[in-house]
């Protein structure tokens, strides 16, 4: 089939959405599928005929993101011929709009992943407010209910949408990750490489390096960690705007390089040996949608130390393939449950076990079929609706074209509504 991405980030930008969207495109290619990518400019961006780059205020407001800038006809032009059987959404957003508007067009049915608890973001947008935070809401949810099915990235964020108010169906499909490169890493040799010694435990952390992350707490914890633990080393992996301020943090309880080791960005097999060379991996975001990250150090035998949030407890179980905290717990507590994985070798070898069999329900293989299998219903669904609609014309087409627009709109004054008071979609909370 022909599949058409709409996505705001993507490579070589660092995060869930970005990964998620290359995995998902690799993995159709490899099916023998034809598929389309329409995202943001980059910066060091690799050209390719199968991506179209359209222009893109770059890192908006200080985050690490872009945003797009219109430009009549350049969508068009670039989808001209390839006839797309099924449009996926990755945002509800900037390109999330255009996604919706080529799908009317074209009457072809349109899938959208909500990745993100968009109202905790907020923070990247001027006059950041409560008010703001249920405009968020309410155009996500409204967004949902534009197209043809919604993908979850778990089951706790389906059950929230669908109190949220999502009418339309609602699936929940994890992003999959490669098992088998992420099982084969070579801690030593990165260990070599950073120059981290043999036998230092390690607790890591591989993350796109900003505020929402919740950062602050994972360096206060792990600083308590490594008092305690004076052999033990930090690895952060990744990069973004609140380095400085997470590594300062380090700096006031007097851990310092080289115990600390920020190597930035890794790809490839940097990244999976990386993986490999951690003995603890610490989490604490309260923003995921699922836990991506989670399952690709328990492929490598990692066991995890988070805190309960969304996408968090679908993954970690605790005490069998790590330690799963309150989400209000303190960092002395967390700092408590990385020492027992650091000291208690029997302990850590049972989650570590434990670790890479939950890994396993989160295969590539796995979960780009339950995708393409919502595509084929979407798919299917739409035919069956077009053999009922005889004589569907220019002019229908027009109609719909307007009808689209219009319903952008209305979910843009319902948002705008959602400043003056709660809803039922601003009301269902996830924590």
């Amino acid at each position: 089939m022909n599949i058409l991405l709409f996505t705001n980030t993507y490579l070589p930008h660092v995060g869930g959405v970005a990964r998620s969207v290359h995995t998902l495109e690799q993995a159709c290619r490899e099916r023998g599928h034809s598929v389309r990518v329409v995202a943001p400019e980059f910066e060091d961006a690799e050209a390719s005929e199968h991506v179209l780059r359209v222009p893109a205020i770059q890192n908006f407001n200080g985050s690490d993101f872009s945003v797009r800038i219109p430009v009549p006809n350049m969508i068009g032009d670039f989808i001209y011929g390839f006839a797309p059987d099924v449009i996926h959404s990755h945002h509800p957003f900037l390109l999330g709009d255009a996604a919706l508007r080529v799908a009317r067009r074209l009457g072809a049915p349109i899938v959208f992943t909500h990745h993100t608890l968009y109202e905790r973001y907020t923070h990247y947008v001027p006059l950041d407010s409560p008010a703001m935070k249920r405009i968020a809401i309410r155009l996500a949810t409204e967004y949902c209910n534009m197209c043809d099915t919604v993908i979850a990235p778990s089951r706790s964020v389906a059950k929230l949408l669908e109190e949220r108010g999502v009418k339309v169906p609602v699936r929940s499909i994890p992003t999959g990750i490669d098992f088998d490169a992420f099982a084969s890493g070579d801690g030593a040799r990165i260990r070599k490489k950073l120059g981290i010694p043999e036998d230092a435990p390690v607790v890591g952390l591989v993350s796109r390096v900003a505020r929402e992350k919740n950062l602050p707490f994972i360096a206060e914890a792990v600083s308590l960690c490594l008092e305690n633990n004076p052999d033990a080393v930090f690895l952060l992996v990744g990069e973004g705007g609140a380095m400085e301020e997470t590594l300062a943090i380090f700096r006031g309880r007097g851990v310092e390089a080289p115990r600390v080791h920020a190597p930035g960005r890794m790809t490839g097999g940097d990244l999976t040996d990386a993986y490999a060379a951690i003995d603890c991996f610490v989490f604490a975001s309260q923003t995921e949608t699922q836990g991506l990250v989670l399952a690709e150090a328990m492929a490598a035998g990692t066991p995890v130390v988070a805190l309960d949030g969304p996408g968090v407890r679908e993954i970690v179980e605790d005490g069998k393939n790590g330690r799963l905290l309150p989400s209000g717990a303190d960092a002395k507590s967390f700092a408590r449950a990385v020492g027992r994985i650091l000291e208690d070798a029997d302990f850590a070898a049972r989650c570590a076990e434990a670790a890479r069999e939950t890994a396993r329900n989160f295969t590539i293989e796995a979960c780009t079929q339950q995708v393409l299998d919502c595509y084929d219903e979407v798919i299917r669904k739409k035919e069956q609706r077009a053999e009922t609609e005889n004589d569907f014309g220019v002019w229908d087409r027009f109609m719909e074209s307007v009808e689209n627009e219009w319903d952008l709109l209305t979910a843009k004054l319902a948002a705008i509504r959602a400043t003056v008071g709660e809803a039922r979609a601003t009301e269902a909370k996830l924590d």
